[in-house]
């Protein structure tokens, strides 16, 4: 068995390609942004283990929208490291539909909590500390895309959308993790 080696060491020097070949600096803005969504689908994964593993049946099929979740980062991810003119058949795409998903599983979940008089901190269970980190890896991955869109990188409205309401979802599970299985 051939092993194939995973190290190019064409990105020592502080250097990568994008899609389309193009090679820019590790620090560029656009990897910035996709790089961030990567590590919020890291962490949306850890979400999702820690879901699936709970002992409550309503907070495990929470796993399936997060698995969801992630592969729509990934499409995310792919967007974001296209540059205009170098899409591709078959790119995939961010639409409203997507959005609309993330709203209905949040107003579900928002619908059995008492409305918000406080602030809240993390760490009330495993669950609601995990979606808190999501929540914020996910607001400054929209603090990043704005940031690229105020400097002319094309960045889909959908996308942002996603991502806006994306954090929203995070936070109202984490408030919803905390309910009680009756309540669930």
């Amino acid at each position: 068995m051939r092993l194939t080696k995973i190290y190019t060491r064409t990105g020592d020097k502080g250097y990568t390609s994008i899609i389309g070949g193009e090679r820019v600096p590790k620090s560029h803005l656009r990897l910035e942004c996709y790089g961030t969504i990567d590590e919020l689908n890291a962490f949306t994964g850890k979400l999702k283990f820690t879901c699936k593993a709970s002992k409550n049946k309503t907070l495990r099929a929470i796993s399936k929208n997060l698995n969801n979740i992630q592969k729509m980062l990934l499409n995310i991810g792919a967007v974001l490291a296209t540059p205009k003119g170098k899409e591709w058949k078959g790119m995939p795409s961010i639409n409203e539909t997507h959005v609309k998903e993330l709203e209905i599983e949040i107003d579900k979940m928002n619908s059995k909590l008492k409305p918000l008089k406080e602030f809240t901190i993390s760490g009330e269970n495993e669950i609601n500390a995990d979606a808190h980190i999501c929540r914020t890896v996910c607001r400054r991955a929209e603090r990043i895309l704005a940031k690229a869109k105020e400097n002319k990188m094309e960045i889909d409205d959908f996308v942002m959308a996603y991502i806006n309401r994306l954090s929203d979802y995070f936070f109202v599970l984490s408030r919803y993790s905390t309910l009680s299985p009756r309540q669930l």
